[in-house]
């Protein structure tokens, strides 16, 4: 089967099986393409709660479509590759959280949404990359712990400098990963280029960027500004879709080794053996007990209250 035959087929079994197929922006093109929903993790799980389908399908890594069951706890949701996990989501763990709110009662644990269900279940709001700054300001606390991401959390503590943030030492990696001479070289070679960059590139990336902003945010601001040319500073995957979508634009990826591997393993001959497998336990299904989903809820909850 061709990469179209296959994609009609999954349209066809999707609609047969009353599925949703949720895409995150880092999946390839021929996903996102087949997609009922593409977005960042935080979208799409929301996308996942208001959709009127029986299953969800989540093609990005595990904490997402953990997110997507807690919100929407009644719908089966799968992964659509196993071992899509997220190294910066499993850096640190509840016994470890719980044990610094012990030493340190009074700080409010703001996690980003790049955490495990069980994580969540010790902190006391969520965070995305696009809604930190603004629900980090209407906490009633002025004492914050920010976890996992000391980068963004960096971006967030400059942001809010009367406020008392205090960093672990944790991150993407993928993200860190890019280096100020990267950058420079970009900028070299592309001086007409405004550089746009993710806060989960380190602090002395994020000095020199133009627009600093979540993937949703770094999207639209390439697809509304007037500016011709654009260095992306996340993964690259973002500069092929935005050059799709807008193709009297250039966009370059501010290094080709931004590439988060977690994302790419999923492919469409993982999209379609799910729809194929739902039935009968071969596909991988989210499944967690009413505790923790209540538990890991009450922080996304707390989210929406103060990011809405």
């Amino acid at each position: 089967m061709n990469v179209r035959d296959l994609q009609g087929e999954i349209l066809r079994l999707k609609k047969e099986t009353n599925t949703v197929i949720l895409a995150h922006c880092y999946q390839a093109r021929e996903i996102v393409e087949i997609a009922d929903f593409t977005g960042d993790s935080y979208k799409l799980s929301v996308d996942a709660k208001n959709a009127n389908a029986e299953n969800i399908i989540f093609c990005g890594v595990h904490f997402m479509a953990e997110t997507a069951k807690i919100l929407a706890p009644q719908k089966r949701v799968f992964l659509a590759n196993r071992n899509a996990g997220c190294p910066m989501a499993e850096q640190m763990d509840a016994e470890m959280i719980s044990a610094l709110k012990d030493k340190d009662p009074d700080r409010t644990v703001v996690a980003y949404i790049n955490t495990t269900a069980s994580l969540k279940t010790v902190c006391d709001v969520c965070v995305t990359s696009s809604s930190a700054l603004k629900i980090v300001r209407a906490i009633d606390n002025d004492k914050i712990l920010f976890i996992p991401d000391c980068n963004l959390g960096d971006y967030v503590k400059k942001s809010i400098p009367e406020k008392d943030i205090k960093l672990l030492n944790g991150g993407c990696p993928t993200h860190a990963g890019v280096t100020v001479k990267e950058v420079n070289k970009a900028k070299s070679e592309h001086p007409e280029a405004l550089f746009l960059v993710h806060p989960e590139c380190s602090p002395a990336v994020v000095a020199l960027a133009d627009y600093v902003g979540s993937t949703s945010g770094i999207m639209d601001y390439a697809k509304k500004s007037d500016a011709k040319e654009f260095i992306i500073g996340t993964e690259t995957s973002i500069a092929e879709h935005l050059q799709y979508d807008c193709p009297e634009k250039k966009f370059y990826p501010v290094t080709k080794d931004i590439v988060c591997h977690n994302m790419k393993i999923t492919t469409l001959p993982d999209v379609y053996s799910t729809l194929k497998g739902m039935d009968n336990g071969e596909a991988f299904e989210i499944l967690m007990d009413g505790e923790l989903i209540s538990k890991a809820g009450k922080c996304i909850d707390e989210m929406i209250r103060l990011g809405g």
